[in-house]
Formats: C-alpha cells, sequence, structure tokens
C-alpha cells in the first residue's frame, strides 16, 4: 500500500512539474512571485521599530 501512495504523489508531483515548464504558466508563477514580494515589502515598511 505504501509503495501505491509514493507512485501517486510522484505522478502528481511530475504533473505540476511539466504545467510549471509551460511558458504561459512561467509568466504567471513571476507574476504571483513578484506580487507576493511586493506585499511582504509592504508589510515590513508599516511595521514600527
Amino acid at each position: 500500500m505504501g509503495m501505491m501512495k509514493k507512485m501517486g504523489k510522484l505522478g502528481v508531483a511530475k504533473l505540476i512539474y511539466d504545467e510549471a515548464r509551460k511558458p504561459e504558466n512561467q509568466a504567471r508563477i513571476k507574476a504571483a512571485a513578484a506580487k507576493v514580494q511586493t506585499t511582504v515589502q509592504e508589510r515590513r515598511a508599516k511595521r514600527p521599530r
């Protein structure tokens, strides 16, 4: 049973990896990463020292 779980997880990981390699998804990932970075920077700027 444990081997089947590992195979299932491996299949899902490969699917995610293959999708992430597509150019349109790479652009989407870069945009999301930039949005997260700006949000973090804004929160740090608001934090009192």
